[in-house]
């Protein structure tokens, strides 16, 4: 298994983390509704689970393998991360999107006449973009021969963001089965959204592989990628539903999680 091309590696962990989703999107057969309280805490989770893959498997890595080079050892890791923010916004501002549980009238991006199910399906997977590009950069480290990554920490950064999936998928599902959708199609258009991670796991490897210097830019890019996504959406929603004290506690527990994964593992 560990002599695949990092690539592959990469395909494979964000088919876990795809199928993760699609598990989560699953729950909808047997479950039509998801109470606010379980989704708030779930977001909470994701939160604290992407805030801690940020620093421990992608920042701290960039800034230690910059070391030695002509800008200072947390210029690139800067660098990648204020890029990796910037992405996203400009994606925010173009790509139509809803957030989880909003009116479509406050749908974002450039003004479209897609159904809500569409939209809803894009704002997620848009910010899954940046989980995908994580384990990608996190699998081409460890091909890279950098001292820090390591594969079993790659593996639990796929782990990671796996668990966070899960309750991913259902946020999507849930919503469209209350509104009348069936359930095969809710689930079709949850288990859709982690869709795009083995895309940017590959992309995301495959820049690495191809070029070794840019490795402390790409785990920055991540990074900022997922910070963003945290503060402008996840963290957010978690505090709308009226539950900001068990959201808080689960993005705590999600952070705990993360951390223990990749020390332990890594």
């Amino acid at each position: 298994m560990r002599d695949l091309h990092p690539v592959i590696h990469a395909l494979i962990a964000a088919g876990f983390t795809w199928g993760m989703t699609a598990l989560g999107a699953a729950v909808i057969f047997v479950s039509r509704e998801l109470k606010r309280r379980t989704l708030d805490v779930s977001l909470g989770f994701a939160a604290g689970v992407m805030i801690a893959a940020s620093f421990w498997s992608l920042l701290a890595p960039a800034i230690e393998l910059s070391g030695g080079g002509i800008l200072p050892n947390w210029g690139p890791a800067l660098v990648g991360f204020a890029l990796g923010g910037l992405f996203l916004h400009g994606a925010d501002q173009i790509l139509p999107h809803l957030h989880l549980r909003a009116p479509v009238e406050e749908a974002e991006g450039v003004r479209t006449s897609w159904r809500r199910s569409t939209l809803l399906v894009l704002a997620i997977a848009l910010h899954n973009i940046p989980e995908g590009l994580a384990v990608g950069v996190a699998f081409g480290a460890v091909a890279a021969g950098m001292p820090t990554a390591t594969f079993a920490g790659a593996i639990a950064l796929a782990i990671g963001i796996g668990i966070q999936n899960l309750p991913e998928g259902l946020a999507v599902s849930a919503p469209l089965r209350r509104e009348g959708m069936s359930a095969r199609r809710s689930f079709w258009y949850g288990q859709l959204t982690g869709a795009v991670e083995p895309a940017a796991a590959v992309i995301g490897a495959a820049v690495v592989v191809v070029a070794q210097p840019l490795l402390p830019y790409a785990l920055g890019f991540a990074a900022g990628a997922m910070i963003f996504v945290v503060v402008e959406e996840v963290v957010p929603e978690s505090q709308r539903g009226g539950n900001a004290d068990l959201a808080t506690m689960g993005a705590m527990l999600g952070f705990a999680v993360m951390m223990v994964l990749d020390v332990a593992l890594g």
